[in-house]
């Protein structure tokens, strides 16, 4: 069984998933989730932020920064950004929505959560009026190449020792409508 519901409380977008592997809610990360994102982002990822950097990002672009709450405590996020620059998918210097970061703790991963936080962020980069999205993704993180193929995004190319440790990325990207 699935339900989704998208409700407006407090003129804040809030998604209650409930699937047979548990509920759980999607909503706009605000700032006293950084603490927990943080912790999220330094146990589940090789590639870490400073504090300024995810505040930066929430001040900027709140519409396309989700968080996962299950039982109350937040177990994900997807951070994201907008940028001006050449397209990768439409001819021309269009805006384009980055993902910056997706995370979900080990504990609550295959539940769906990094699906419902990455069309979260999806929608809130419409609001932006991005015409793409692209992110960049270990080649060895077959898992999160699925996903992303789910929801359409396309590898465009490699991107050669693009991590710290020297894997190579995949640039993937999507197209808006």
């Amino acid at each position: 069984m699935i339900f989704e519901a998208k409700c407006s409380l407090f003129h804040e977008e809030v998604w209650v998933m409930v699937k047979s592997k548990g509920k759980f809610t999607i909503r706009k990360a605000t700032i006293n989730d950084i603490d927990k994102v943080i912790y999220i982002n330094r146990v589940s990822l090789p590639e870490n932020y400073t504090r300024y950097f995810f505040v930066e990002h929430l001040n900027k672009w709140s519409n396309a920064f989700y968080v996962a709450e299950v039982d109350g405590e937040v177990v994900g996020y997807v951070m994201s950004r907008v940028e001006l620059g050449w397209g990768i998918t439409k001819l021309g210097l269009v805006k384009k929505g980055h993902i910056v970061s997706l995370a979900v703790l080990e504990k609550y991963r295959r539940k769906g959560i990094g699906t419902a936080l990455m069309k979260a962020a999806l929608e809130g980069l419409k609001n932006y009026g991005v015409k793409e999205v692209y992110l960049e993704v270990r080649v060895s993180n077959t898992p999160a190449i699925r996903l992303y193929e789910k929801l359409g995004f396309v590898k465009k190319r490699i991107i050669p020792s693009y991590y710290l440790d020297g894997e190579d990325a995949y640039l993937m990207v999507k197209p808006i409508q």
